[in-house]
């Protein structure tokens, strides 16, 4: 069976940004890897007001696109978490049973989606959170928002 292109395409943007934070991370593998980007995902997703999370969404590879959308309820957004513990906590309950450094995971999604993508778009996201998570963007992406 052939593979259309655009599919085959999807299939290796989604494992570039898997082995990037695989190896950025110090991840076991690519599972463990996508585990984390799909609960940062969520975590960041959930924050945002429906418009911006869409406009996001729209700047993710077709699968992790996809994974973006996973189980997404917009009527109840955004969800208010003003504190990086709260952050943290709930991640943490995401990404259970995985023991990951959550802060570690968060900073390395959030340095993922700033180098592949807009920085327009990343400036948008950033102003919409509180300091607490903006201070967990790379600093170049801070000084976008």
């Amino acid at each position: 069976m052939t593979v259309p292109a655009t599919i085959a395409h999807a299939l290796q943007q989604t494992q570039v940004w898997l082995k990037e934070l695989r190896d950025v991370g110090d991840l076991t593998d690519e599972q463990e890897a996508y585990v984390v980007l799909r609960g940062v995902l969520h975590q960041l997703r959930d924050r945002l007001t429906p418009q911006e999370a869409i406009d996001l969404g729209a700047q993710l590879p077709l699968i992790i696109r996809g994974v973006w959308y996973e189980g997404w309820t917009p009527s109840r957004l955004p969800e208010k978490v003003r504190t990086q513990e709260r952050f943290f906590e709930e991640l943490a309950e995401r990404l259970r049973p995985h023991p990951i450094d959550v802060e570690r995971a968060t900073r390395d999604v959030f340095s993922l989606l700033s180098q592949h993508c807009d920085p327009g778009e990343i400036k948008d996201v950033v102003a919409q959170l509180p300091s607490g998570l903006k201070a967990l963007w790379p600093e170049r992406a801070q000084r976008l928002g």
